[in-house]
């Protein structure tokens, strides 16, 4: 199997578990944190449904430097309705299915790096880097999510295997 054939397959399977929890996250509570030192509900919500275009950036960029002006196109947007997660979602999976699409897995293969103010925190080869920095990072944040939305007194879905509030519980 090839390298674009497994990403892609890996980020339909993630797709279907995003959605339905970005389907769930209330709205009129962005600011809403857990404990003071944690992410607001929306920006965490927001990061999760762009997270998916981060691997267009890898593929189509050799680097991304945090503290670089162009960092701030990746900064989360604002949102009011749920709907506007969903839709950002969708933009967002549409992003990295075309940029995987359109690349090869010698391209996959080549290094990619990760800096913070010119300082190297990561280099890997993009595939690597993918799996990792997405599906690895979409994976922890959307358990995360799924934690503010129990605490917020909301069901959460299932994800890889049925939550308690499809009547299973582990």
């Amino acid at each position: 199997m090839k390298l674009t054939e497994l990403l892609l397959a890996g980020l339909e399977r993630e797709a279907a578990c995003v959605r339905n929890t970005l389907r769930r996250v209330p709205e009129g509570h962005n600011d809403w944190k857990p404990h003071p030192t944690s992410m607001a509900l929306g920006y965490l919500a927001s990061l999760i449904a762009t997270l998916p275009a981060w691997i267009a950036m890898m593929v189509n960029q050799d680097e991304l430097d945090l503290k670089s002006p162009g960092a701030a196109k990746l900064r989360a947007p604002e949102w009011s309705q749920r709907t506007e997660l969903v839709t950002t979602l969708d933009a967002s999976l549409a992003q990295a299915r075309e940029a995987l699409a359109n690349t090869t897995d010698e391209h996959l293969l080549a290094p990619w790096r990760f800096l913070v103010g010119g300082q190297v925190v990561d280099e890997s080869p993009r595939h690597v880097m993918i799996a990792d920095s997405v599906f690895g990072h979409l994976a922890h944040h959307r358990g995360q999510l799924t934690v503010y939305l129990r605490l917020k007194e909301e069901s959460t879905n299932e994800v890889y295997q049925p939550s308690a509030n499809e009547g299973l519980v582990a």
